[in-house]
């Protein structure tokens, strides 16, 4: 599944359990939860139905910081994000911001923040969806 800017992976795990371990990932890499918005839940409390759909909010100062001083607007795209959802067939998706877009889209972002960036998501995320 492709689109402009957003990688998406397919999970072996339930949504639940996708949304689990992408905390856990998440925290073992030392990073730090911000929030964590359950839109099924919030529909839900609106009378509406919706698929899973998790957005978990995370990030680490010592990574974005260098990013925002290089161009501050990177900051609405910071921290980082990423969606656990489920489609019409049941299949479980983990999609997030791919770093090098967010580095075109605010011009010249400090190249080391983004590849860290990048090789942390890609870890995270292979923890979150995969059984390996």
């Amino acid at each position: 599944m492709a689109a402009d800017g957003l990688t998406t992976i397919k999970s072996v795990y339930s949504a639940s359990e996708t949304m689990a371990r992408l905390k856990a990932a998440v925290t073992a890499k030392g990073m730090i939860v911000f929030a964590h918005i359950d839109h099924a839940a919030g529909a839900v409390a609106a009378g509406l139905q919706l698929r899973p759909t998790d957005l978990l909010i995370f990030g680490s100062p010592k990574g974005g910081t260098p990013a925002m001083q290089s161009a501050q607007t990177v900051g609405i795209d910071l921290p980082l994000k990423a969606l656990v959802w489920q489609d019409e067939a049941g299949t479980t998706w983990l999609s997030y911001n791919t770093p090098a877009w967010t580095a075109q889209r605010h011009g010249a972002v400090a190249p080391a923040a983004i590849h860290g960036m990048t090789l942390a998501l890609d870890t995270i995320a292979a923890a979150a969806t995969s059984a390996s």
